[in-house]
């Protein structure tokens, strides 16, 4: 494209060029022959006065050889016979006798080219007795076109000072459109290749500005599907571990023997290929859009209360003591319900992996006007470093953890604009506060600034 901007322009240039420089050339070139023709009709001009008065040959040399031209030998005067008198030829002639003839017969001035080069001008002068003169002036070729050659060498070199100018301003207009065009093949190529963080500069022309910006916009689309999937797939392979969790429960109650060394074996073989999935699914993550559940809504009291049921009969099984507060009516969470179980579930077979059996454990629901607060708490041995376990999902596991669990909550709370935070509870063990803001002005006041300090502690990580 840049190429053919510049052919284009050449062409323009070169035609614009000619069109100009030819006509006014031949312009120049009529100039000084009229300018050399008017020199030579003033000169023989000048002996009209002599002629008038007197035809004597003597007078008559004197009067040419005072004019310049005829000091260069340039003009000569044809006088015919007066008064039965013979003919007169002063200076030197070159036009033959019969053009001399011609203008005295004619009465006006006319120009003869000679067979050696140059022009004659010959002009008819009337004598005092009537007869016609004829006064002939040489123009050389020289005189003709002098100054003709520098002329068209200006011209020349001003149109070709055009040319170059028209093709260098082509050129930088070329590289002004064809490098951001060059910018956005080269990124899609990226793109293509798998390098997802390749972006356009918007800059260039208004069109290629928008492409820009639309390319953009799909790169983004395109990293938050891939980091949308990616998420789903860690979920969905994170909410088997609850049904995980409950077999590896129930395998220790299978006694010894070989069918049930191998039954958990399997469990824990598993549990591995799990984590693996988990891991797998989330290395190179982009940042997800922090959109789960958003515009959906469901009743947390009704979602914390089917899964406390489910969980409180492996409590049972384990003699661990449950208690349940804050759900005794309908609190409505802009959350979905598969999220929010999701998230319950995490919390919960948290417990029951990392505390030993007998453990009691509670949650308890608040609503503070703008925010539902959810607090899990147990009286296991409790977390030595909380910003750690808040990082783990984006580490990779410690302890035998993927660390998924409490970035799933977090994921939830904070796509509400509200956080996690895990402290210490009234029990003894751990306490994890889930805040899950309900409208915007929580996600612009407390929910924010809790979300933000998260957002730090996982940048100091």
């Amino acid at each position: 494209m840049r190429w053919a901007l510049v052919k284009v322009c050449l062409a323009v240039t070169a035609m614009v060029v000619v069109a100009f420089a030819v006509p006014l050339g031949l312009v120049v070139q009529e100039m000084a022959s009229d300018r050399a023709f008017s020199n030579a009709e003033r000169q023989a001009a000048t002996i009209g006065p002599t002629l008038s008065i007197t035809t004597d040959p003597g007078q008559l040399s004197k009067a040419v050889e005072s004019t310049q031209m005829g000091a260069a030998r340039r003009m000569a005067v044809h006088v015919p016979p007066v008064g039965g008198g013979a003919p007169v030829e002063i200076g030197t002639t070159r036009a033959g006798a019969h053009a001399v003839e011609e203008t005295r017969r004619m009465g006006r001035a006319m120009t003869v080219r000679l067979a050696g080069g140059g022009s004659a001008l010959l002009q008819p002068t009337a004598l005092g007795s009537g007869d016609i003169a004829v006064v002939e002036v040489f123009v050389p070729e020289s005189e003709v076109s002098n100054g003709v050659a520098t002329a068209w060498v200006v011209l020349a070199g001003v149109g070709l000072a055009l040319i170059v100018g028209s093709v260098a301003v082509a050129d930088r207009l070329g590289a002004r459109l064809v490098r951001p065009a060059e910018r956005l093949a080269d990124a899609a190529h990226q793109l293509g290749e798998g390098r997802l963080g390749a972006r356009v500069p918007e800059d260039g022309p208004k069109e290629l500005r928008s492409a820009a910006v639309a390319f953009n916009s799909m790169a983004d689309q395109v990293v938050e599907l891939l980091a949308n999937e990616r998420e789903l797939a860690a979920d969905l392979s994170h909410r088997l571990r609850t049904p995980l969790t409950v077999l590896r429960l129930n395998t220790a109650s299978l006694g010894d023997g070989p069918a049930a060394e191998q039954t958990r074996a399997a469990v824990e073989q598993l549990e591995r290929e799990v984590d693996t999935i988990i891991r797998t699914a989330r290395e190179q993550r982009a940042p997800a859009s922090g959109a789960a559940g958003a515009g959906a809504g469901c009743d947390a009291s009704e979602v914390i209360r089917d899964r406390m049921a489910f969980w409180s009969a492996l409590a049972e099984d384990e003699g661990r003591e449950v208690r349940l507060a804050g759900v005794d009516r309908t609190v409505r969470l802009p959350v979905a319900r598969p999220e929010l179980a999701a998230a319950l579930d995490a919390l919960l077979g948290n417990v029951f992996r990392h505390t030993p059996e007998g453990t009691p454990f509670a949650v308890d629901v608040h609503d503070a006007g703008d925010a539902v607060i959810v607090l899990v708490s147990d009286a296991g041995p409790g977390i030595a470093d909380p910003d750690a376990a808040l990082r783990r999902g984006n580490d990779g596991g410690r302890d035998g953890s993927t660390g998924l669990g409490l970035d799933i909550v977090r994921r939830v709370a904070e796509s509400t604009g509200g956080d996690v935070r895990i402290g210490r509870s009234m029990l003894g063990g751990t306490e994890v506060r889930v805040w899950i803001a309900l409208d915007d002005r929580a996600r612009g006041g407390a929910g924010g600034v809790r979300t933000r300090r998260v957002s730090r502690r996982k940048r100091r990580g």
